[in-house]
């Protein structure tokens, strides 16, 4: 039976340990953080503590891609998520009757999303994975070294942080944003592949709350959530499990105007103020749960040392963040982890001789799944950073660059506004089923987007820059 280290225990970890168990190999998973709380899942997010994965603790999102892998390979952890109290939301219910809301069409099955805290989502994957007899999951473990086989510079084995050399046929890096393998390769004398970055401008605010009733307060305008992506800031709401929500709102970094969004109270009078938030948050029907928790979103990337580019390691594997970063205001990470740890194993038990053709088709996969991401993450967050930046300083707003015949953002969001075909491809797109390229090689979507009527000028957010920092100052000192 073939070996596998794993190092990381988070959601690519956890999810590769059951892909690849599936296909047959001994798994081993060394993680950093100590062993997981024994508690329910309602209390998972205040005691688990994580401080290898500080984004576990912000909003999170699994769009529809990540329903469909877990639907399709790991039925199981779904039926759990929905045993613990998340929501399977069905996106057609943000559908307005102007673009034909209520009539179903095929495919629209597959628009859902799970409205699942991330500590519950790791937790119920580790206690599945933990659960496989040809899996063993290893707390308080690091991964210190890559040991590289002295003729055909394979892998051999990994040396942990206090010295242990466990052998291993593969070894997948699942150790996120950190991406250890770069550091093993290049402590191995392996010549690193340049990595390709973009900023993500983008400083996040996180505060969790919970429901006093089974009623939600209000719409979810987005499907799985309420609020946008405004020309200043963004203020976005998720519905969780066991009647939890979050609240996650947005600014550039360094805006030392909206410094009080890091306070309970600023925090408070900007998400009220926030079109969609305000119902959710008045008296009686919710109460946070935990303080607001803030985190500066690392830049997109795309890791060479992953890629087509990378001088093959037969044997090595990234998975996940530790492959490619994109803004988690797209909400994407945790689908494209499950989605890539899959076909990880897929690809392997396709091929299974572990020589340098394998790691190169490897790197082609990951590569192909994860290009389309990064380009449209950066792209976004380039036109999103001058809009917010025009707006602090007071400035007129950025106007976005022609793509050539096709359609911009905003003349797509304006016609799925009124057409259910534009909507239902911008959706898709949205929720990592359909990547930009194949929604603009869809003659039908763009014809139809041709066809609405012209947009008038992108409508002013309903929260002016000015309102907002004087709502957050004002805040600060009072007691919420």
């Amino acid at each position: 039976m073939p070996t596998a280290v794993i190092a990381g225990g988070s959601v690519a970890g956890l999810a590769s340990a059951l892909a690849l168990s599936g296909i047959g190999y001994q798994v081993l998973v060394l993680e950093r953080a100590p062993q997981p709380p024994q508690p329910s899942t309602v209390e998972a997010t205040s005691w688990w503590q994580r401080p290898t994965v500080p984004q576990g603790r912000q909003s999170h999102t699994l769009t529809s891609l990540g329903v469909r892998v877990l639907r399709e390979r790991a039925p199981q952890v779904l039926a759990d998520a929905g045993a613990a109290g998340a929501p399977t939301l069905d996106l057609t219910q943000a559908l307005s009757a102007e673009a034909g809301g209520g009539a179903r069409e095929p495919g629209d099955s597959e628009l859902v999303a799970l409205g699942c805290r991330r500590s519950t989502l790791e937790l119920l994957l580790h206690r599945t994975v933990s659960d496989l007899a040809d899996v063993t999951v290893r707390h308080d473990t690091t991964v210190a070294s890559l040991e590289l086989d002295a003729v055909h510079r394979r892998v051999k084995a990994v040396v942990t942080g206090t010295g242990e050399r466990i052998r291993a046929d593969i070894v997948v890096d699942a150790t996120g944003y950190r991406a250890l393998s770069r550091r093993w390769l290049r402590d191995a004398g392996v010549p690193l592949a340049a990595d390709r970055t973009s900023p993500s401008g983008l400083v996040g605010h996180t505060r969790f709350y919970r429901l006093k009733s089974r009623t939600l307060p209000g719409p979810l305008n987005r499907g799985h959530g309420v609020g946008d992506v405004f020309g200043h800031y963004a203020g976005v709401l998720h519905p969780g499990d066991n009647g939890t929500f979050a609240i996650a709102l947005g600014s550039l970094p360094g805006d030392r105007a909206l410094l009080g969004l890091r306070t309970g109270p600023g925090f408070t009078a900007a998400a009220r103020a926030t079109p969609g938030l305000a119902p959710w948050l008045e008296d009686g029907v919710s109460s946070p749960v935990s303080p607001v928790r803030v985190i500066s979103s690392p830049p997109n990337t795309l890791s060479g040392a992953a890629g087509p580019e990378q001088r093959p390691v037969p044997g090595l594997f990234q998975v996940g963040d530790a492959a490619c970063i994109t803004n988690p205001l797209f909400g994407r990470g945790m689908s494209l982890a499950l989605d890539h740890a899959f076909r990880l194993a897929d690809l392997l038990a396709e091929q299974p001789d572990i020589d340098i053709a394998q790691r190169r088709a490897v790197a082609r996969m990951t590569h192909d799944l994860f290009l389309p991401w990064y380009e449209q993450s950066a792209g976004s967050d380039r036109l999103r950073i001058a809009r917010w930046r025009a707006a602090v300083d007071g400035r007129a707003p950025a106007v976005p660059e022609p793509q050539g015949d096709l359609p911009t953002t905003e003349e797509i969001v304006h016609a799925a506004r009124s057409d259910g075909t534009v909507w239902r491809g911008l959706t898709r797109m949205l929720m990592t089923l359909s990547t930009p390229a194949e929604l603009f090689a869809d003659d039908k979507f763009l014809a139809r987007v041709r066809q609405a009527a012209p947009a008038g000028p992108a409508p002013s957010p309903q929260l002016s820059r000015e309102e907002l920092v004087r709502r957050v100052s004002a805040a600060e000192g009072t007691h919420t």
